[in-house]
């Protein structure tokens, strides 16, 4: 499988790299490419190939990124031509999550605050999991997205296509203790920050939140 990692915490090394090396532990894979097109710099990884342009792939994943999509940048259209115009499944967490659905016909609109805590996030199948936020803009209107998840401060917390194998996430099941811990050593989080994040119940990760889920609608 070859995967294209549209990398846009690629300035970060915690919430960047070992958030994608954290997504990646889910996939059995013998290809990465790193895509960042909002950046010139980027912090060395130590895997995957760099790439300037997006490449042939099996799967496209859509990070979270300190950009935000109601402040559209000129960078984010190819963006959201690639989303437009794929033919591989797509996979999108918080940034990923909105600029799929804006670029399908939807909406994004900036909160007043910030939302940085663990919540209770209900699908439409009656499960409850926990799941670590931390975004200012939400998900208003899915375009052709279909939503299928919420939670008490936002009510598009999770969509899929009716047609195109593409989910969303607006949490962020990469971020797991060690990637949080990561942050706080190096400086990317300060304790304050960190203690907004209650890591002492059961988390959501990547595999239950988009793997298997993604396998479903094949």
């Amino acid at each position: 499988m070859h995967i294209l990692i549209v990398d846009l915490l690629a300035e970060r090394q915690a919430f960047g790299r070992e958030g994608v090396r954290e997504i990646l532990e889910h996939f059995e894979y013998a290809k990465v490419s790193l895509w960042s097109p909002h950046v010139s710099q980027r912090v060395d990884y130590e895997f995957g190939t760099v790439v300037q342009e997006p490449v042939e792939c099996d799967l496209i994943i859509i990070t979270g990124s300190r950009r935000n999509v109601s402040m559209w940048e000129p960078w984010m259209d190819e963006v959201a031509r690639l989303i437009q115009t794929s033919s591989v499944p797509i996979l999108g967490i918080c940034f990923g999550h909105q600029i799929i659905a804006a670029s399908l016909g939807g909406r994004v609109v900036r909160a007043d605050e910030t939302s940085a805590f663990v919540s209770e996030v209900t699908y439409d199948d009656g499960r409850v999991i926990n799941a670590l936020f931390t975004h200012q803009d939400h998900v208003v209107d899915a375009g052709e997205m279909i939503p299928i998840a919420s939670t008490d401060h936002c009510s598009i917390a999770a969509c899929r296509h009716p047609d195109r194998p593409i989910l969303t996430v607006q949490y962020h099941p990469e971020a797991v203790s060690a990637v949080i811990e990561e942050a706080l050593r190096i400086g990317e989080m300060t304790q304050q920050e960190r203690d907004q994040f209650d890591l002492s119940c059961s988390i959501i990760n990547v595999s239950d939140a988009l793997v298997g889920p993604l396998q479903s609608l094949d």
